[in-house]
C-alpha cells in the first residue's frame, strides 16, 4: 500500500510520525509538497502532477496549511476524483477552516458552541447591538482568517471591545464576537478524533496573564480523560465537520462543553508527548481500513 503525505514540511514533527508509523507497518510512505504539485483535467482522467511526475498512490493523509487552503483542497479533490481515499475529506477541510460556516454547522448539528455574532464591518450602533448580542464585555473579538491564537483578542471592557471592532472594520477583516467562558479559566480541551472515536485527550492551560491556551503560545498539556458528554460532543463536531481526523477544541464550564474550533490538520506532538498515545499509528490504521474498504466497495460494484 502506498500513501502520499501531503505536506510542505517533510521535517516537521508531524508529517515525520505519519512517515514512521506507516513504515514501522511495512507500507510505502512518501511526503509531497501539493503547492507543487499541478493538475490536468479531462474526461475520465483526472491527473496530478509532482515537478511533473504523475502521482499514483492507494492514499493521501493532507497536512494542508491555513494559508494554502484554496490550492490544498483542489488537489485533495483530483486525488478524491482518481478514487484515492483521503484521510481528511475535502469538504471537511473546507468546512473547518471557514470559522463561520463551522459554528454554523456546529449549531444547527445541536452541538454547544460559545454565544457568536457576526455583522459586515459594523460600526457605531451596529457594534454596541453586536455586544449585547453575545451578553456584553468581557468578550471575544476573533479574526475569521486566524490561527494558532493569533487573531483573537480578550476585550475586558465595553470600550475596549468597541475599540478593536471598529479597528478591525477599519481595516474591512471579518471578525466573529463571542461570549467570554469564563468557567474555563485560561483551560481548554484538545480531543483527537479518528475515524469517529476519540483516541487521545489533552488538557492545555495558559500561562499566567494569557487568557490563550494554544501550545504555539506558550500554553501547557496535560493528559485528561474525558466525560461521556464531553467525548460525545467531541465526535459529533468531527462528524458535523465530515472529518475522519479532528483536533477538536473545547471550553469546560458548569453548562457542558463548548466546541471553539474543529481542526482539520491536528498536530500530533502536543498529544503525543502529553498522552503517551501512539495517534499517527491509529491514523496509518484508519487510512488502512479506508482503502480496503474502498477496495471491497469496488470490487462489489
Amino acid at each position: 500500500m502506498k500513501i502520499l503525505v501531503l505536506s510542505r514540511e517533510p521535517d516537521n514533527y508531524s508529517t515525520g510520525r505519519l512517515v514512521q508509523a506507516g513504515q514501522q507497518r511495512g507500507l510505502e510512505m512518501r511526503v509531497v509538497d501539493h503547492t507543487k504539485c499541478s493538475m490536468v483535467l479531462e474526461k475520465g482522467r483526472p491527473l496530478v502532477l509532482y515537478k511533473g511526475e504523475a502521482l499514483h498512490a492507494d492514499a493521501i493523509i493532507p497536512r494542508i496549511g491555513a494559508s494554502v487552503t484554496f490550492y490544498g483542497t483542489a488537489i485533495v479533490r483530483q486525488f478524491e476524483m482518481m478514487k484515492v481515499f483521503s484521510a481528511v475529506d475535502s469538504i471537511g477541510i473546507t468546512r473547518s477552516r471557514d470559522k463561520l460556516r463551522s459554528l454554523q454547522l456546529l449549531s444547527r448539528t445541536g452541538v454547544h458552541i460559545p454565544k457568536t455574532a457576526f455583522a459586515k464591518f459594523p460600526k457605531g450602533a451596529d457594534v454596541d447591538m453586536l455586544l449585547q448580542d453575545v451578553g456584553g464585555a468581557p468578550c471575544i473579538v476573533k479574526l475569521l482568517e486566524g490561527t494558532q491564537g493569533l487573531g483573537v483578542v480578550l476585550a475586558d471592557s465595553l470600550s475596549a471591545a468597541r475599540s478593536v471592532i471598529e479597528a478591525f472594520s477599519g481595516l474591512q477583516a471579518n471578525i466573529l464576537v463571542q461570549e467570554f467562558i469564563a468557567e474555563a479559566k485560561g483551560a481548554d480541551i484538545r480531543a483527537f478524533v479518528v475515524d469517529g472515536k476519540v483516541v487521545a485527550a489533552m488538557k492545555r492551560q495558559s500561562q499566567t496573564g494569557e487568557f490563550r491556551s494554544n501550545l504555539h503560545r506558550g500554553g501547557e498539556a496535560m493528559p485528561i480523560e474525558l466525560t461521556p458528554d464531553q467525548e460525545q460532543t467531541a465526535v459529533a463536531a468531527a462528524k458535523a465537520m465530515r472529518l475522519g481526523v479532528a483536533g477538536v477544541d473545547m471550553l469546560p464550564s458548569s453548562r457542558g462543553s463548548y466546541v471553539i474550533e474543529v481542526n482539520s490538520s491536528p498536530g500530533l506532538e502536543g498529544i503525543e508527548g502529553s498522552t503517551g498515545v501512539d495517534v499517527a499509528g491509529t491514523i496509518i490504521e484508519y487510512v488502512q481500513r479506508g482503502v480496503e474498504k474502498m477496495d471491497k466497495d469496488e470490487d462489489r460494484g
